[in-house]
């Protein structure tokens, strides 16, 4: 079967919500933040501030890595940065994550969004960037584990965002149109990964990035926080493909 008979044997009733994980249901973003901070500074590499480093967040880990040490954030990773530094500080951000972890907390009401989007009957799929081996402490951050249809997460992608992938990939395991699914994410690395994937993306400021980024990146629509999602869920690009809408 070709992939355009894929397409078209997906059921045009399902509805299919792919949520970010890190900055979008958990308050991780300036975590990560700190973190690549370190892991720069212990690999001897040049000084980033952090300023730049929290808007590469949400991109792949060694995209980030040649982006901030290249040409900057506004073009693809530099192929001229040595890969073992990238290796380096790549590694250096996964040991100094792991002793912030604790300091993890998911935004309020993240679990009654996910629960909620599930009692309507939508599909709930995580997409995150982050590894197989984040879930073990990333689900039970988010709660409502029961509530989620699936988890994709960079191990199950070929590129990682803001390549599309992911997004598609969610859609595809799912059986679900691109065109009856909505992203859930709080970077302009999501916006774009999920434009690229004919997705339209709702953007969420509590990463960190502003209403006016999110929406000049390409964001259907603009909420502040999961809470405010939630509570606006019937007037958002979500509500607008429940039956009935």
């Amino acid at each position: 079967m070709t992939d355009d008979d894929d397409h078209d044997a997906r059921s045009p009733d399902r509805v299919g919500v792919l949520l970010d994980v890190d900055g979008t249901l958990l308050d991780t973003n300036y975590l990560h933040v700190v973190a690549w901070a370190r892991a720069l500074r212990q690999a001897g590499a040049a000084p980033v501030p952090m300023s730049v480093l929290h808007r590469a967040i949400g991109l792949g880990s060694e995209e980030l890595v040649r982006r901030v040490l290249g040409d900057g954030l506004g073009a693809p990773g530099s192929d001229d940065v040595d890969a073992d530094l990238v290796a380096a500080v790549t590694q250096g951000h996964t040991d100094f994550y792991a002793e912030l972890r604790e300091e993890v907390r998911a935004f309020p009401r993240a679990g009654d969004l996910v629960a909620e989007l599930s009692r309507r009957g939508l599909t709930v799929v995580l997409a995150t960037s982050g590894g197989q081996d984040d879930l073990d402490w990333m689900l039970p951050a988010v709660g409502a584990q029961d509530a989620l249809d699936g988890v994709l997460t960079s191990s199950d992608v070929e590129a990682a965002k803001p390549s599309p992938d992911i997004f598609g990939r969610a859609a595809q395991a799912h059986d679900l149109q691109p065109s009856r699914c909505v992203a859930v994410g709080d970077t302009v690395w999501d916006v774009e990964a999920a434009g690229d994937a004919a997705v339209p993306c709702i953007g969420l400021t509590c990463g960190g990035s502003s209403r006016e980024e999110l929406l000049a990146a390409g964001a259907a629509a603009v909420y502040a926080t999961p809470a405010d999602l939630l509570e606006h869920l019937d007037d958002s690009p979500v509500g607008a493909l429940l039956p009935g809408a």
